[in-house]
């Protein structure tokens, strides 16, 4: 990593408060270049705390921007941080109204051009797209990362239709102890505590609204921008990395926006990719960005051409086959380029299940595994941690039904969704498939390439619901999870099925699995020719640069335990997965502010009981600063159980200002299990 000290431009920093048309103040900070000319403006908008929790990775990007000629401005949403009002559910319409007024209001600044752009990742990358397809007129471009275009199928909440039991749960947990956090006194003076109490009665946990709506409703197409991509008028650069699980946006963004767009997906985890963080390799994101800006943004647009229109519609990272490994700090590969999405370089190949791949006996398949499959599966949101990715997948294979491929005698690259189409048969009305594709190396290692989910209730739509006849036969097809992955020749490819995949997966009440007969179905993999890569020129990425660091100061945890660690009891044949999600843990700021956060979140499940599931999340956060006498403590619990016909949910935040409690409340529901 280069820090860089040298810029075009001098530059000043400022906090300031931005009105929205109800009078509500939104806590801003601007990082401007020190110029008599109006620049164009660069927003991120948040709910993460500029003050605090986003401040080490503030630094390194927008006074970097800043540097370069932009307005480079973060801003918290309402009722988070040190911005005024009451927080709402995410991405609601005032969440993305207010947007629009930012994005006006720098717009008509006098230190602002009138063109402005709009750069998030996750939280940041889904409003970017929302309030794009809002289409305020100064929004001219912008670049979103791991974000996605469906918040149904392809975020936090399911999955194929199912419920994403480990990160619904995880992140819902994340977002209570998240809201509960007070303003700073040191940015919004003695008003601090009045507003962090009137916040607190508000706070509903976000569990109960995405579990009250398990079917793709009003709810969900509200903020997905697949509804209509029509409406989204500004460029949009997106930005995406295989081991993150919003990847398939990037690709069908590329397919229906009729906006101008770029799509470009590396190796990288759910983070920036100029951090460094595994896996790599990191490019010079921050450069990359700025030719995009430049083009769209400055006065000189159109005839200001930087390239970024002559680069592939999409550019992606080939991996190369690797042994099976929790963390890579780089995924060997290859950038590669193609110029049109869907590529006239992909072939949808078949693979037959009882021919090109194949399973001992011959003939239908029962498909019946233990309620732990999936203790194998890794992070659903890889941050770059040690333990993030799967490891060697033979035990979940041993808990699978296998379909191998013989040995390849040629290399076989894949890039996008593979499909698979089954012909099952259902003995209850409700039942799961998850699908694994795996490479399988000639010492028997098993590394995880890609998954998919079906929810057989949602395999007419994930709008309806629809139960399976009991003893009845249908076909049945669903997606794959996009990846780009070179199979070598004396490898393997390996599909695995199972009935059950927990955590990531919530199993349904009676989980006696299902028949497969493979006569009758196949698997289609997304054939890359890359014979018209040699005459391509080859794709390449400055090294990654930012500004200087912050200069917050980690503190080594006094006790560190395991970041993921697995348990049986042998005796009730219970499993317990144990993870530290490890999001930063405490830390000192140059401005005097002290914080700490610790969060353990654990999945039980008996091997032969869907109904034993649970999962529960521990945060305990706190932020003080001596020299004014501030201290406050947030503790929050939250678990998912579940009986036949309900989910059972249980919620409870405590708030303590120098060890007195000011603020405790729990909530307890029971939510019908209308599709989960």
């Amino acid at each position: 990593m280069h820090y860089r000290e040298d810029f075009p431009y001098r530059t000043t920093c400022e906090d300031v408060t931005i009105p929205a048309p109800d009078g509500t103040r939104f806590y801003a900070r601007i990082w401007r270049p020190v110029t008599d000319r109006p620049v164009p403006a660069l927003l991120e908008y948040l709910p993460y705390r500029l003050s605090d929790w986003t401040a080490p990775r503030d630094a390194q990007r927008h006074p970097w921007y800043a540097g370069n000629g932009y307005a480079s401005v973060r801003v918290d949403i309402r009722g988070h941080g040190n911005s005024e009002g009451l927080p709402g559910d995410e991405y609601d319409a005032a969440e993305l109204a207010d947007g629009v007024a930012v994005v006006e209001w720098l717009a008509e600044q006098p230190w602002c051009s009138g063109r402005v752009g709009m750069i998030g990742i996750s939280w940041g990358g889904f409003n970017s797209l929302q309030i794009a397809a809002l289409a305020p007129e100064p929004l001219k471009a912008i670049v979103t990362v791991c974000s996605t275009d469906d918040r149904y199928d392809n975020d936090v909440h399911y999955m194929g239709g199912s419920v994403l039991a480990v990160d619904m749960h995880a992140w819902a947990a994340t977002m209570l102890a998240f809201v509960s956090r007070p303003p700073d006194p040191k940015f919004v003076g003695d008003r601090w505590r009045g507003m962090w109490l009137e916040r607190l009665e508000q706070v509903d946990p976000f569990i109960h609204t995405w579990l009250d709506h398990q079917a793709r409703d009003g709810y969900w197409r509200h903020g997905s921008v697949c509804e209509d991509y029509s409406a989204i008028k500004a460029a949009v650069l997106a930005v995406g990395g295989w081991a993150d699980p919003y990847r398939d946006t990037v690709f069908r963004l590329a397919e229906h926006l009729q906006a101008p767009m770029r799509g470009l997906i590396g190796p990288w985890s759910h983070q920036y990719p100029d951090r460094g963080l595994p896996p790599g390799p990191a490019i010079g994101f921050l450069q990359e960005t700025l030719r995009w800006w430049d083009h769209w943004l400055k006065d000189e647009h159109p005839s200001h051409d930087t390239g970024v229109m002559a680069e592939p519609k999409l550019r992606t990272w080939m991996n190369e086959s690797v042994p099976p490994a929790t963390c890579y700090a780089e995924r060997p590969g290859r950038w590669i380029g193609d110029d049109s999405w869907p590529s006239t370089a992909i072939d949808m190949t078949p693979y037959r299940l009882n021919g090109d791949l194949s399973t001992t006996p011959a003939g239908p398949v029962q498909v019946v595994s233990p309620q732990h499959t999936g203790v194998d599966a890794g992070r659903f949101f890889p941050f770059g941690n040690d333990t993030d990715l799967p490891p060697d997948q033979r035990e979940e294979d041993g808990r699978s039904v296998c379909f191998d491929s013989a040995p390849l005698g040629d290399r076989t690259e894949i890039l996008g969704n593979a499909r698979l189409r089954l012909r099952v048969t259902c003995p209850t009305p409700r039942a799961q498939i998850i699908a694994r594709l795996c490479d399988v190396a000639p010492d028997g290692s098993s590394t995880l390439v890609t998954r998919g989910v079906l929810n057989l209730l949602s395999r007419h739509g994930r709008e309806r619901t629809v139960e399976w006849v009991p003893g009845e036969t249908e076909d049945v097809s669903f997606d794959l999870v996009a990846i780009a992955h070179a199979f070598p020749p004396g490898h393997r490819i390996r599909l695995a099925l199972s009935s059950a995949y927990w955590p990531w997966i919530w199993p349904h009440p009676s989980d006696q699995g299902f028949t497969v007969d493979p006569g009758a179905s196949a698997l289609l993999l997304p054939v890359r020719d890359n014979s018209g890569d040699a005459d391509r020129a080859p794709i390449a990425f400055a090294e990654p640069e930012q500004a200087p660091p912050l200069g917050v100061v980690f503190a080594e945890p006094e006790s560190l335990g395991p970041e993921r660690i697995v348990r049986r009891d042998v005796a009730t044949d219970e499993w317990l997965l144990e993870v530290d999600p490890r999001y930063g843990g405490s830390r000192s700021y140059p401005d005097g502010l002290e914080f700490s956060e610790d969060a353990l979140e654990s999945y039980a499940i008996r091997s032969a009981d869907p109904l034993s599931a649970r999962a529960r999340s521990v945060w305990k956060v706190g932020l003080s600063r001596p020299e004014l006498g501030w201290n406050v403590t947030i503790t929050t619990s939250s678990e998912i159980r579940a009986d036949a016909g309900h989910f059972l949910t249980d919620n409870q935040v405590t708030a303590e200002e120098n060890g007195r409690t000011l603020f405790q409340r729990r909530w307890e529901r029971r939510i019908p299990r209308t599709h989960g």
